[in-house]
């Protein structure tokens, strides 16, 4: 039987542990939640938290610190990597809502005839996976 995993969003970790498993130093970790880099959980005591999520974003800033990137350029990739993440979730978003228009469109050609003539009804062009879909209309 395997333990359930935690949610890594669950703030669980006291800065001690938090600063023993990046390899920072716990007023490293205070800094940067100051600087707006990090917002640990609280208790109800305000002493901070940390989630499995939060280890990791400290370790990436670790990273690019360590690698000579200052705090600003550290601040302005996380901001562009959270950007590029919300981009990739909408484009999901839209895929998943194209897909379905496509399919309602399917379903209303369905079973009717679509005249090779200036018919009335659109032609649709079945596209390439990668293409978008176009839907001509013949105007009256």
């Amino acid at each position: 039987m395997s333990m359930p995993t935690p949610d890594p969003r669950a703030a669980v970790y006291v800065i001690s542990v938090a600063a023993e498993l990046t390899g920072l130093h716990p007023q490293t970790l205070r800094t940067y939640e100051r600087m707006g880099l990090i917002t640990p959980g609280r208790t109800g005591g305000g002493g901070r938290r940390y989630s499995l999520h939060d280890i990791e974003l400290l370790r990436q800033i670790a990273e690019l610190t360590s690698s000579g990137i200052g705090i600003e350029g550290v601040r302005r990739i996380l901001d562009l990597e959270n950007r590029v993440a919300a981009l990739a979730a909408r484009n999901e978003e839209l895929l998943g809502e194209l897909q379905a228009t496509r399919e309602a469109l399917r379903t209303a050609l369905a079973g009717r005839p679509v005249a090779a003539n200036g018919g009335k009804l659109p032609a649709v062009r079945r596209p390439d996976p990668d293409m978008s879909m176009v839907v001509w209309r013949r105007s009256r």
